[in-house]
């Protein structure tokens, strides 16, 4: 989970303990107002008992012998160190109830756009200096190379298995286009490789986010 809410999580958690027990029946109240668990409802309803009891018991407690005394304290334990434990045990489903403090979506867009602006600039390098593109194995993913392209595949020279990286490319369609490239030439746009290897038409707005035809 983020570091600003597992720091809260950690301080809800340790209140029962920081408090001598005091604050652990309002702190599993407002979680079971804030997640409307019946856990949590349960649970805070035994915690206020306890609570209750040994405010009851709290008075008498120098009045009579050790048995008073002695509740109290095992009321002390159960609100501050049983709650304590209590809350760290749940403190993930309270302040994460749907396992989501794993997902890094923030990194995965950024990696979307990372590979975005390499690929533009992949393209750029293509225009103004095609030669340079060939030598540093751009759209090349089956050569060994050290140029990051943002995931493009060259569809005028890469293999029959490399252009089956590009989305909605079969094995059958990839032997298809390596065909028709090996009569024509090459292609200079994903419409003409659709249009002459007679590719779904579907396909042909993500061909052009991820082909390049290098001469």
């Amino acid at each position: 989970m983020p570091p600003g809410r597992a720091a809260m999580s950690v301080t809800w958690a340790a209140l029962p303990f920081l408090t001598l027990g005091y604050a652990t029946p309002f702190t599993f109240a407002a979680a079971a107002l804030w997640r409307r668990s019946a856990h949590l409802m349960v649970a805070s309803a035994a915690y206020i008992g306890a609570f209750l009891l040994m405010l009851t018991l709290l008075p008498d407690i120098d009045k009579e012998a050790g048995g008073t005394r002695q509740a109290v304290g095992v009321l002390i334990f159960l609100l501050a160190i049983v709650g304590c434990g209590h809350a760290f045990l749940i403190r993930r489903k309270v302040f994460d109830p749907h396992g989501l403090s794993g997902v890094d979506n923030e990194k995965a867009i950024e990696r979307v756009h990372r590979d975005r602006a390499l690929r533009q600039r992949a393209r750029a390098l293509v225009t103004g200096d095609p030669a340079l593109a060939r030598e540093l194995r751009i759209g090349r993913p089956d050569l060994p190379r050290q140029y990051n392209d943002g995931g493009l595949v060259d569809v005028n020279h890469a293999p029959a298995e490399a252009l089956t990286l590009l989305p909605g490319v079969t094995p059958e369609l990839a032997v298809r286009i390596e065909r028709v490239r090996a009569e024509t030439g090459g292609f200079v746009s994903a419409e003409e490789l659709s249009a002459m290897a007679g590719l779904p038409p579907a396909l042909t707005p993500e061909l052009s986010e991820y082909a390049v035809f290098i001469p």
